[in-house]
């Protein structure tokens, strides 16, 4: 079964990134898809998105084969519908993320049937988000080990820019 992990990841994190790997285990295909969300700031364009994506999956060793990147700015259960895709995965690092996700999983499913499938984050990924991410190396601070490597290198080129 082909599973969907959307979501804007302006950047990918690790946490992302365990997510993905995760999934890749457990089914067969797992498209990210890159996403557009009015309610937040961008750091970086969609194609900027999935070429770090892209790049952060090809620098794991012996990474998962079976995750391609793809991008969305529609409704998720109109990409489902045209792709032939019956479910999404999706990380919560806590209750909070829980309660964002639940009404989106049960309005997905209502609308095309798909199930979602949450997958708890990793401990050591629990307090990391995109946005935490950004604001830290915004002032200066060190995201090594927060974010892959190829992003690192992209977030302080973005602030320094």
């Amino acid at each position: 079964m082909r599973v969907v992990c959307p979501g804007s990841f302006d950047p990918i994190t690790l946490g992302h990134l365990d997510i993905f790997t995760r999934a890749a285990a457990n089914w067969e295909e797992v498209v990210v898809l890159v996403t557009y969300n009015p309610n937040k700031n961008g750091l970086f364009t969609a194609e900027e998105r999935v070429e770090l994506i892209e790049k952060s999956i090809a620098a794991i060793p012996n990474g998962p084969k079976n995750i391609t990147v793809d991008t969305w700015d529609k409704l998720l259960v109109d990409y489902l519908n045209e792709n032939n895709i019956q479910a999404m995965v999706k990380g919560l690092r806590s209750s909070l993320d829980y309660e964002y996700e639940l009404p989106m999983a049960q309005m997905n499913q209502r609308l095309s049937g798909a199930e979602t499938y949450f997958l708890l984050t990793s401990p050591e990924y629990g307090y990391v988000s995109s946005t935490l991410c950004k604001e830290v190396a915004k002032y200066g601070g060190d995201v090594s080990g927060l974010l892959p490597e190829p992003v690192v290198a992209a977030v302080e080129e973005k602030f320094r820019g």
